[in-house]
C-alpha cells in the first residue's frame, strides 16, 4: 500500500486516502486496461568444474550443457492507478536471498521506487540441473566448493537483463485467466504421508496429485503473444547422474512453446514474439518420474521432453478455451518473517492451542533422500531412524521441551540452528508474499510446499479474499528458500519432505497465519509492517575453488582443430559428433551467445539453424592431461531437418599465463543430412 501512496502526490490527501482504504478485492475494473511488456534473456551460469544443486552429490559436477537456463519476466500495469507487479521465473534451482536482495537492490538503483520487494515475485523452476554456488548460506554451497561469482552475476544480470526488456515492452493488452487439468506428469513421490492428512484434503486430490493447470495468456490485438503457466510438478526429469547444464522439463516445455512452435530466435531477438514461462506451484511432493525412479543418461532427456511437451499441449490447449478478460486492480504486499520464532495463533494450530516455531533442524529423514527422485546419504532412512529418534526423544528433547512442542517427532541429525550461531548456514528470516491481478492470487512462499499443504494455504486466502480456491495459486520457489513445507500430519510420517521442514511441526501454521494477514490487509486496504528482512552476507562467502590458470591446447593441436571429424551422411534421428581441441569453458560464460552453432549451406552462405540452446545439441568438456581440453559437440539431427550439406562450429576462449583470455574457433568437416527414401 505503501507504493500506492506514493504514486498518488497528483491527488488531494482526500482522495488519495479514499483509493487507499478502498477494499481491494473489490475494486472496480479498470477501463483503461492493462499495460503488459515480456522480457527473456540468458541467465546460464558456470557450465563446467562447478557442483550442480538440488541433488546435494558432492560428485555432480558440471561437465558441460545440455540446454541454457533463462530469465522471463512480465510487468503488468493497471493504467488506471498506474499499480504495477513484476512476475520473474528462472529457470534456476532456487531462489536465495542472495539472489532476491542483489536483484532489488539493482532494481532500486535503476528504477527508484517503481519495483521493491512489495511488488517484484522471482521464482525458480527448480531445476537440478543448474550450477550451484550462488547462495549465501553455507548448506547449498558445500557441493560447489563455496561461492562461485561468475554464476551468481550470470542469474542476477540474466535477471536484470529480463527486467529491462519487459519494462521497455509495455503496452496495452488483454489478460484472460483459465484453467486445465493434466494427468501423466505427476506421481506423489510420497503418498505415505500424503495418506496421513485428513480425509478433507484427500477428497480434494483423490489421485493423490495435484492436476490444476493455470495459465494466464496475454493478448494484443487478439492474439496471444505471452503465457505464464503454473503447474506442479518437480524439475527433475534429469537425474543425479546427469553433468550437463539443463533448465529440465519446464524449461523443456517454454523452449518447445518458444523456439519450436513460434520460432523464436533467442540470440537475434532481443524482444520476442512470444514469452512463455511455466511456473511452479505447491510441487514439494510432485515428481515427474512417473514409476518413481530416477531414469539414466541419456533416457533422462527423452522424459525431460515428453514431461515438458506435456505441460506445453496442456497450457496451449487452453488458448482456444472461451474465457471473459481478467480485470480488476493490481496489489501486492510482502512481510518478512523470523521462521524460527513465529507464534502461531490458536485459530492456525488445529488443536486450539498457541505454539511457536523454533531453530532449523534437519531431520534424518532429510539426509536419507528422496530416493524417488535421486540417491540417499547411508545409514539414514524415511520413517525410523533408531538411534536417532532415541537421542532426540531420550536427550534433546528432554533437555528442552520447547524443540519438541516444536519439532517432535522428528529425529533431528544435524542442529543447524545452533551452527547458524558460528556460520549462516540457512536463512531464518524469510518473505511471504501475496500478489492479486484481477482475479488471480499467487502466494509466494520460498520453500518447497507439498500439495496438501498449498491447498491450506489455498483456502486460507480464498477465504479471505472471497476468491475461488482454484484463483488462488502457491507460488513456490519464491524470493528465498528455507527448504520444505509439510502439513503437521505430513511432518508426523517424517519422510523426506517432513524431515525438510526444518522449522518443526507448525511451519506451515506459521505460513498461513501470515498469509492470513497479508490477505486481510489486501481485501481492507490496510498495511502490515514489513518486518526485518535477511542481513547482507556478501562479505562472508567462501570461495575454495580455484579459477581457470591456463590453458593449453590439445598436444600436436592448435586451439580449435578437429581431434575427431562427424561422419559423412546422418539420417534424421542420428547424432553428428564432432570433437575439438578446446579451452575451459568458464573463461567465458558466452550469456546471451553460444558456445557451437549447427550451419547449413544455404542460397550461398551458411545459416545458423541450431545453437547450444538448443535441446538437440549437447557441449561436453572434459580435461585432457593438466591444462588441455576436449570439447565434444553433438546435434541430434530433427525429423523434419531439410536435406542438405551442414557442419559444426565451436565457439571457445583460451586463457594464457598472462590470464589474457583469446577467442578462437573450429570448424568441422562438412557432412550431409539425407532421408532414408533417397
Amino acid at each position: 500500500m505503501r507504493k500506492r501512496l506514493r504514486r498518488l502526490g497528483a491527488l488531494s490527501a482526500a482522495t488519495a486516502l479514499a483509493i487507499t482504504l478502498a477494499p481491494a478485492a473489490q475494486a472496480t475494473p479498470s477501463d483503461e486496461g492493462y499495460l503488459v511488456g515480456r522480457g527473456i534473456a540468458d541467465a546460464t551460469g558456470e557450465i563446467a568444474e562447478v557442483g550442480m544443486m538440488g541433488y546435494g552429490r558432492l560428485d555432480q559436477q558440471a561437465e558441460g550443457l545440455h540446454t541454457r537456463l533463462h530469465a522471463r519476466s512480465f510487468v503488468i500495469v493497471d493504467q488506471a492507478t498506474d499499480e504495477r507487479v513484476l512476475l520473474v521465473v528462472v529457470d534456476s534451482p532456487m531462489i536465495f536471498s542472495s539472489v532476491h536482495q542483489a536483484v532489488l537492490d539493482r532494481l532500486a538503483d535503476e528504477y527508484g521506487d517503481l519495483y521493491d520487494e512489495q511488488n517484484v515475485l522471482i521464482t525458480a523452476t527448480h531445476t537440478h540441473s543448474g550450477p550451484g554456488g550462488y547462495s549465501h548460506h553455507l548448506l547449498y554451497n558445500l557441493t560447489t566448493l563455496g561461492f562461485h561469482q561468475k554464476t551468481f552475476d550470470a542469474i542476477t544480470d540474466g535477471i536484470l537483463d529480463s527486467v529491462h526488456r519487459a519494462h521497455d515492452d509495455l503496452a496495452p493488452s488483454t489478460l484472460r485467466l483459465t484453467h486445465g487439468e493434466l494427468t501423466g506428469a505427476s506421481a506423489n513421490r510420497s503418498r505415505e504421508a500424503f495418506d496421513h492428512n485428513p480425509e478433507d484434503d484427500r477428497a480434494f486430490f483423490p489421485d493423490a496429485i495435484d492436476p490444476q493447470t493455470t495459465l494466464l495468456r496475454i493478448e494484443r490485438d487478439g492474439e496471444p503473444v505471452g503465457a505464464i503457466n503454473w503447474f506442479p510438478t518437480h524439475n527433475t526429469s534429469m537425474s543425479g547422474d546427469n553433468r550437463l547444464i539443463s533448465a529440465d522439463n519446464k524449461g523443456y516445455a517454454a523452449y518447445h512453446w518458444e523456439r519450436q512452435v513460434e520460432g523464436v530466435d533467442y540470440l537475434d531477438d532481443a524482444s520476442p514474439d512470444f514469452v512463455a514461462a511455466f511456473a511452479q506451484t505447491n510441487a514439494g511432493d510432485m515428481s515427474p518420474n512417473l514409476d518413481l525412479a530416477p531414469s539414466p543418461t541419456p533416457e533422462d532427456r527423452h522424459r525431460t521432453a515428453e514431461i515438458g511437451l506435456r505441460q506445453y499441449r496442456a497450457a496451449a490447449a487452453q488458448l482456444d478455451r472461451p474465457t471473459t478478460p481478467v480485470s480488476g486492480g493490481l496489489d501486492a504486499a510482502t512481510v518478512y518473517i523470523d521462521l524460527s520464532d513465529v507464534t502461531v495463533r490458536p485459530e492456525f494450530t488445529g488443536d486450539g492451542r498457541e505454539h511457536r516455531t523454533c531453530d532449523p533442524a534437519v531431520g534424518a529423514a532429510m539426509a536419507a533422500g528422496s530416493t524417488e527422485d535421486g540417491p540417499a546419504f547411508p545409514l539414514f532412512a524415511e520413517g525410523d531412524n533408531p538411534v536417532l529418534d532415541l537421542v532426540s526423544d531420550k536427550i534433546l528433547y528432554e533437555v528442552s521441551p520447547e524443540l519438541r512442542d516444536c519439532q517432535a517427532p522428528k529425529a533431528v541429525a544435524v542442529p543447524i540452528g545452533a551452527m547458524n550461531d558460528l556460520y549462516p548456514w540457512v536463512t531464518e528470516r524469510v518473505p511471504v508474499q501475496l500478489v492479486r491481478i484481477g482475479s488471480l492470487y499467487l502466494v509466494a512462499i520460498p520453500g518447497e510446499v507439498t500439495i496438501s499443504a498449498g491447498l491450506r494455504l489455498r483456502r486460507t486466502v480464498a477465504d479471505v479474499v472471497g476468491a475461488d480456491v482454484r484463483d488462488v495459486l502457491v507460488a513456490g520457489y519464491s524470493n528465498g528458500y528455507a527448504h520444505y513445507v509439510t502439513t503437521p500430519e505430513e511432518y508426523d510420517a517424517q519422510h523426506y519432505e517432513g524431515g525438510s521442514t526444518l522449522f518443526g511441526r507448525w511451519e506451515l501454521d506459521a505460513f498461513r497465519q501470515t498469509a492470513h494477514d497479508l490477505a486481510t490487509a489486501l481485501r481492507d486496504g490496510t498495511t502490515l509492517p514489513v518486518g526485518t528482512a535477511p542481513p547482507d552476507l556478501s562479505s562472508r562467502q567462501l570461495v575454495l575453488q580455484p579459477g581457470v590458470v591456463l590453458d593449453t591446447p590439445v598436444l600436436g593441436t592448435r586451439f580449435g582443430d578437429v581431434l575427431t571429424q562427424p561422419r559423412s551422411v546422418y539420417l534424421p534421428g542420428e547424432t553428428a559428433s564432432v570433437v575439438f581441441s578446446g579451452a575451459h569453458p568458464g573463461n567465458d560464460l558466452h550469456r546471451g551467445s553460444t558456445y557451437l552453432e549447427v550451419q547449413r549451406w544455404e542460397d550461398g552462405e551458411w545459416r545458423r539453424i541450431a545453437d547450444d540452446g538448443d535441446a538437440s545439441t549437447t557441449l561436453t568438456w572434459k580435461r585432457h592431461g593438466i591444462s588441455a581440453s576436449k570439447v565434444t559437440a553433438t546435434w541430434t539431427v530433427p525429423a523434419d531437418a531439410p536435406a542438405g550439406t551442414y557442419r559444426i562450429r565451436y565457439h571457445g576462449d583460451a586463457k594464457d599465463l598472462s590470464s589474457t583470455v583469446r577467442e578462437f574457433t573450429g570448424t568441422s568437416a562438412e557432412f550431409r543430412v539425407t532421408t532414408s527414401e533417397q
